[in-house]
């Protein structure tokens, strides 16, 4: 059976692509991180995944006249290592709606809230400013709207009366990395390949 290929996009230090990659070494997630792209030279996760041997791939938005030629790059490049599912672990941008429209089932994110609760930026903050007793972080498709795709699945976890934001997101990143691994080896597991 061939192995199924993950291309992930990642803006930030790259953490759940490491949880990602640490359950491909354990042996617990069957998978295979074929590429790695980022929208900032400086990410994390560009340099975890070159230390890892994965080809790295940074598209800075500014060397782009338009969204549109920049995500035209950008896809060009995933769909040249032939991804079986691109997650978005932490990237942070909006994808066109010809992108997502042109990779049906393939697409999946990671958010840092219970959605349809938060989408956009600042979920651990809204989540207490609002008196929320549970946070958590949701896996979903991707669709043309903001982090309104379907659920796949959720983590969640209780809010304390002494959390600020800096600690709710403390306490939700293991969850985040966990919730993550697991939705993409169902995923994997579910998908024939031949």
């Amino acid at each position: 059976m061939a192995t199924f290929r993950l291309a992930v996009l990642a803006s930030g230090r790259g953490s759940n692509l490491k949880a990602l990659l640490d359950a491909i070494q354990a042996g617990t997630l069957p998978a295979e991180v074929v590429g790695v792209f980022g929208d900032k030279q400086s990410a994390g996760a560009l340099e975890i995944a070159r230390s890892a041997g994965i080809p790295a791939h940074c598209f800075s938005p500014r060397s782009f006249p338009d969204r549109t030629s920049f995500d035209r790059a950008l896809f060009a490049a995933v769909d040249a290592c032939a991804p079986d599912l691109i997650v978005l672990a932490g990237f942070m941008r909006i994808l066109s709606p010809d992108v997502v429209a042109a990779r049906p089932g393939r697409l999946i994110n990671i958010h840092p809230s219970l959605l349809p609760k938060y989408p956009g930026l600042h979920t651990h903050q809204r989540a207490l400013e609002a008196g929320d007793t549970e946070h958590g972080a949701t896996v979903h498709w991707v669709t043309a709207d903001l982090d309104a795709g379907p659920v796949i699945a959720q983590a969640r976890l209780a809010i304390g009366p002494a959390d600020t934001a800096e600690t709710l997101a403390a306490r939700l990143l293991p969850l985040e990395h966990e919730l993550l691994v697991r939705v993409v080896s169902t995923i994997a597991s579910r998908t024939d390949r031949c």
